[in-house]
């Protein structure tokens, strides 16, 4: 089995300008995020909000960080952070986020990037008006492997592409007051799992032309699994995930020359192997250092770098995108009939 598939050009964090992090909301999610960016680069979490001060201080205490407020407000309002991360749940990340932008901050938003496309569209143009950095924070689009597919797709090496198949399911046993299945807290699969295997269509095949969903919702409301097609020209985007049962997790892009093949999770470091109709396979070497959610600090990274020389927006990931991966759950949601309390 050879190895000669492209090197990705992700850079190493360590080399990535050092920032100060303020950090709104210190759940599970931020805790990966600050554990990450403090043992792979040099920025720091240097301040984080909480609506509870004592939750605020206790996260403080664990990852480092030299204050700790009990409100979003007075974190915001922190001229010594040079940036806001937005780890709070999906229906609270628009309100949150748009209290960063018009604090002056620069922001990275928890993915799914906003409860709806509307929310989305609004703080794009916060962000752009105000000249201000803004991202979302699907952190696989910056890990290593995705620059290798990217390069396979770029560079013709699959043809043309025509089955790109992804799925994202975890079992979870949660009491029915769980985030997950709170329709107030813009609960269900799509907006926590599924945003994976769209947003990794998306990146493959662009924006779709057409959509067909089904779904199965819980008994409070919210959506337990999504099955759904993307269709892009000719090419589908076969997704589906679910918050039922512990899928595979993996992707694979089909085209007229080969496929890529993704293991599980396809979203956390890890090789990529491509196999041609000869069926002749090439496998890149395997992460070594940064693996599971320590990849987390790649976009931490990139953000970093596009901070420190003015960029507004990522070129990996360009808020046009964001918006229309927004606008491709607002579909599906339609079609499920997914509707949230205070839309």
């Amino acid at each position: 089995m050879s190895t000669s598939l492209p090197s990705a050009r992700t850079i190493d964090p360590m080399a990535a300008p050092p920032i100060k992090w303020g950090i709104i909301a210190p759940g599970w999610i931020a805790g990966q995020f600050a554990g990450a960016l403090h043992r792979h680069s040099k920025s720091t979490v240097t301040a984080v909000g909480s609506s509870s001060a004592e939750r605020a201080k206790a996260f403080a205490a664990q990852h480092g960080a030299a204050r700790a407020y009990g409100s979003y407000e007075a974190l915001v309002a922190d001229d010594d952070i040079d940036a806001v991360y937005v780890a709070s749940p999906h229906s609270h990340h628009f309100e949150q986020a748009r209290l960063a932008l018009q604090a002056g901050k620069p922001v990275l938003i928890e993915k799914a990037f906003t409860q709806n496309a509307a929310q989305a569209a609004q703080l794009i143009e916060l962000a752009r008006g105000s000249g201000l950095l803004l991202m979302e924070a699907m952190w696989s689009r910056f890990l290593p492997h995705y620059d290798i597919v990217r390069q396979l797709i770029a560079d013709g090496t699959l043809g043309d592409v025509q089955t790109v198949i992804s799925d994202h399911g975890q079992h979870f046993d949660i009491e029915p007051t769980h985030r997950l299945l709170n329709p107030a807290l813009a609960g269900g699969a799509l907006l926590d799992l599924g945003i994976y295997p769209i947003s990794f269509t998306s990146f493959v095949l662009g924006v779709p032309d057409g959509i067909q969903a089904t779904g199965t919702m819980t008994t409070t409301g919210v959506d337990a699994q999504v099955s759904a097609v993307l269709r892009t020209g000719s090419a589908h985007g076969i997704i589906s995930t679910t918050q039922t049962a512990a899928s595979p997790t993996t992707a694979s892009i089909s085209g007229t020359a080969g496929r890529i093949e993704l293991s599980g999770p396809f979203y956390q470091p890890q090789s990529v192997r491509f196999t041609d109709l000869a069926g002749a396979t090439r496998e890149s070497a395997p992460p070594t250092t940064i693996t599971g959610h320590e990849g987390l600090v790649h976009q931490a990274a990139h953000f970093a770098e596009l901070l420190t020389t003015g960029a507004t927006e990522s070129p990996l990931l360009p808020l046009s995108e964001t918006l229309s991966i927004m606008q491709t759950m607002d579909e599906i949601r339609r079609q499920i009939g997914l509707v949230y309390p205070n839309e």
